[in-house]
This record gives C-alpha cells, sequence and structure tokens, in this order.
C-alpha cells in the first residue's frame, strides 16, 4: 500500500450531490467542504481540487457555487435536466472519470469524495497506473466494495462534527 508523503501531489473530486444527499439524510446537515478539502490534501502539495454540481432553473444555488469557489474549489456546473413526466437528473460521474483519468499525470494521489460504488472501475484503472486513490464519505452510505478497492478509506462518520456544518440557531 502506498502512504502518504509531504512530497504528494494531490488532486481532489468532489461529488457534491453524493455527499449533500449522505449529509442530509444522516445528520440532517451540510457539509463542511473546507474541512473536507483540508482533510483530502493532509499536509500534502494540492495541485488542484474540483467539485462537480448541479444548476437548477430557480438558481438558488448560485451563492453555494462562490462559497466552493472563494474556497479555491474549482466547481464544475451542469444543469438539471428535466425529463417530461418529471423525472430529474443530474449526474456528473462521466464528468467526474474524465477528469480525473485527465489528471492523474500531474498527480501521485487522487482523492475521490464520494460513496458511490459506480466509480470501482475508476480507482481500479487509478491504481494500475500507480496512482494512490483515497475515498472519502460517509460510512452508512458508501459502497462496502468502494472503500474495499481504495488505498485508503476516509470516513467522514468518524467525527462528523469537524466535515458538518454547525445547525444556525434559527433553523
Amino acid at each position: 500500500m502506498l502512504i502518504k508523503h509531504k512530497g504528494q501531489r494531490v488532486a481532489i473530486f468532489i461529488d457534491v450531490q453524493n455527499l449533500y444527499h449522505s449529509a442530509k439524510n444522516l445528520y440532517n446537515s451540510r457539509v463542511d467542504f473546507s474541512a473536507i478539502v483540508e482533510k483530502a490534501v493532509s499536509k500534502r502539495n494540492l495541485i488542484r481540487s474540483f467539485a462537480y454540481v448541479i444548476r437548477t432553473k430557480t438558481g438558488e444555488e448560485k451563492s453555494f457555487f462562490e462559497a466552493l469557489t472563494n474556497l479555491g474549489i474549482e466547481t464544475r456546473i451542469k444543469d438539471l435536466q428535466e425529463f417530461y413526466g418529471g423525472l430529474k437528473k443530474g449526474d456528473w460521474d462521466v464528468g467526474i472519470v474524465v477528469d480525473a483519468i485527465r489528471m492523474s499525470i500531474n498527480v501521485d494521489a487522487i482523492v475521490l469524495v464520494t460513496g458511490d460504488g459506480d466509480f470501482i472501475p475508476l480507482v481500479e484503472y487509478l491504481k494500475n497506473r500507480g496512482k494512490r486513490v483515497e475515498i472519502m464519505a460517509f460510512e452508512r452510505s458508501a459502497s462496502s466494495k468502494l472503500k474495499e478497492v481504495a488505498d485508503e478509506f476516509i470516513d467522514l462518520e468518524k467525527s462528523p462534527k469537524k466535515f458538518l456544518l454547525k445547525k444556525k440557531s434559527h433553523e
């Protein structure tokens, strides 16, 4: 197993929808993305961090997108698709995979912030290319196979107070 060391170059890929829904369903709370990035970097050299987000017609998430950008996280924005009959789709899986493969040339470690088992083939591919692959997610909403194939699984549930935003008193 590859270990973390100061000289490692790291890229972070945050599946915002996956994290948002996990935090909401498990804790009725929101994620502290600055704490996520700090833990993902772990005193190594951050090359780039990406957050994959979905824009709705109302645009209410604009301030959230700006907050991510202010943290130094590059946001990749995709519009929510709405189909006849009310089905809505907002999925970044292919975009995350393409960016991770593209960035892997320039880094030693990839941190995928998601519990989505769809990323298992990506993790296996990157590891076969000699990259360290770490998964950060909430244990209860993370694929067990994804946790297994990663070089390291960082369980956000071990210290939820660190990774969740404090609730405002009027909420």
